[in-house]
């Protein structure tokens, strides 16, 4: 133990100057993690294509033994790097998550299946929150949990609502399972979203007088920040691409653009965490309309080099959370000051844990089978098989429930109590277990459940008619006639189309007004920039 003594006295300094305390904190701080980053990156790679394992759960178990090592060289005295900080995740490493996902989603998929994403991830998100909060004001008091008011009732069905699509798409396959990969991708962000939107909804509201009012209320203000934060993203996205369109950055330089890409999603963000929005839905939507214009009116070099620049971001700042959340696991302080028996934690523990499965096994069973009512072609209904994949590939809960607890029960409230820091304990455990057990299981159960006993099948594009079908439909056949007779055919009510096939019909519609309005304005695909020197540039000049 001798040999520790000096790292000791790095991390609980006793009698130095300030400034050079901070200084050596932060870089032994900023070491630690960087080295953690390093190790996490190289076995992760020697991981690649483990059924157990993945990069999620190497992170968090890299940063559960970097915090013993802490603890042991600190023998068991607080230290400062092992404390959660919201700001940190909701400010900096959230935005880069959330912004990739809808910058490399891939948008025939994701809006092919837009219908069921919106209704698990919105609707399912309502039904999960419902349930656990109801469930928690039931079962904690017959616990011994006494100190809780409503507000953190359903504060905690909001934040044991947000899966963690983190670690839930490293384990599933866009090309073996495009049609799940999707599906929960889609679900687990709009989840999320939902889930912040209802916190801080629950937030907004006085539940002192509580009466019929209340929840129509809850709902005015749900809807209000979901479709207010999508159209700011919305609005940000189209501007950026009408600036780079308009103003041809690539002609002087191209690292203006890139920077312009760069700091456009986070303006939006920050804009909308100023106006008290949904960051994480102006964000996300903020990448998917960049992607759609602004990214295909920059230089070709600018493409390649913001595409790998925003994943690599992504994927450090994702590493980084997990490491992060495993450290903080081991912060003491937490964990002294609930004075709860190991039985009350476990109890509640186990109580939260239920309440999840519960949760999203009746918004995913019950949504999928009245999907499946409704539809007529047996290949877009959701099998039991892909419903149980579904239900839980979504039961991981990662740094979303970590940030939003640590909000409701750490330093929102006047008066702490020793419940409160139970319920932040419990939620680690249960971020824990959900993380390293059911995160471990999923790419063992859905090759034993899905790929071993999937039948051939064809492409979905032969069961969904294409554009040229559906123009058909519209537009031509007005015009054509009856086989063997003089009679015009009806044209095809746009109505009957849209009852059909609607995904198909908006998809129709959407790119006609797409062609026809926004792209002459705003770019996208097709648009080519003029860029002196370039080779079209050139042949432009010399014809």
């Amino acid at each position: 133990m001798a040999a520790l003594e000096p790292i000791r006295r790095i991390l609980i300094p006793t009698g130095q100057d300030s400034l050079s305390f901070l200084s050596t904190y932060t870089i032994i701080a900023l070491t630690v993690f960087f080295a953690l980053l390093c190790a996490c990156i190289i076995i992760g790679h020697l991981l690649e294509g483990n059924r157990w394992a993945n990069e999620s759960i190497t992170a968090l178990l890299l940063g559960l033994c970097a915090g013993g090592v802490v603890l042991l060289v600190s023998k068991s005295r607080s230290s400062h790097l092992l404390v959660f900080s919201e700001d940190l995740f909701f400010l900096y490493l959230l935005p880069p998550i959330i912004f990739n996902a809808g910058f490399q989603v891939k948008k025939k998929q994701f809006f092919k299946n837009f219908t069921t994403i919106l209704l698990f991830g919105v609707f399912g998100t309502i039904i999960s929150f419902c349930i656990i909060s109801s469930g928690a004001f039931l079962l904690f008091k017959r616990i011994g949990i006494s100190s809780l008011n409503v507000k953190d009732y359903l504060a905690v069905g909001a934040i044991l609502s947000a899966t963690d699509s983190v670690c839930t798409l490293q384990v599933l396959n866009q090309d073996e399972t495009p049609f799940l990969y999707s599906t929960v991708f889609g679900e687990g962000v709009v989840n999320d979203a939902t889930s912040i939107v209802l916190f801080n909804s629950v937030q907004s509201l006085d539940f002192s007088n509580i009466d019929a009012g209340t929840a129509l209320k809850l709902l005015w203000t749900f809807l209000y920040l979901f479709f207010t934060s999508t159209a700011l993203g919305i609005v940000v996205g189209l501007t950026s691409a009408y600036i780079i369109k308009t103003l041809y950055f690539g002609r002087h330089s191209t690292d203006r653009e890139v920077a312009l890409m760069m700091i456009m999603p986070y303006l939006s963000y920050m804009l909308a965490e100023l106006l008290n929005l949904s960051g994480i839905l102006t964000v996300f939507f903020c990448g998917i309309v960049m992607s759609h214009y602004t990214w295909h009116n920059v230089t070709e070099s600018s493409r390649i080099t913001t595409m790998h620049a925003f994943a690599t971001i992504s994927f450090i700042a994702e590493t980084f959370i997990f490491i992060y959340v495993g450290m903080d696991v081991l912060d003491i302080d937490k964990w002294r000051s609930s004075s709860a028996s190991a039985g009350t934690s476990i109890a509640v523990s186990s109580t939260l844990l239920a309440l999840v499965l519960i949760g999203r096994a009746a918004f995913v069973f019950s949504i999928s089978n009245i999907k499946n009512l409704v539809e007529r072609r047996e290949s877009t209904k959701i099998e039991f098989r892909k419903q149980f994949i579904i239900w839980w590939a979504g039961l991981m809960r990662g740094a979303v429930t970590i940030a939003l607890t640590y909000s409701q029960f750490a330093d929102s409230k006047e008066t702490s109590t020793k419940d409160d820091a139970l319920m932040i304990t419990s939620t680690i455990i249960v971020v824990l277990f959900s993380t390293v057990v059911f995160g471990s299981i999923t790419k063992p159960l859905i090759e034993a459940v899905l790929l071993r006993h999937s039948k051939p099948s064809t492409s979905d594009a032969a069961d969904v008619p294409s554009l040229e079908d559906l123009q058909l439909l519209l537009i031509e056949n007005a015009d054509s006639t009856e086989q063997g007779n003089n009679q015009p055919v009806p044209k095809r009510s746009s109505l009957r189309l849209l009852i059909s096939h609607p995904t198909t019909t908006v998809h129709y519609y959407w790119r006609k007004f797409d062609d026809k309005f926004m792209r002459p304005v705003f770019g996208g695909r097709g648009f080519v920039p003029f860029v002196p020197g370039s080779p079209s540039g050139a042949a432009d000049e010399t014809s």
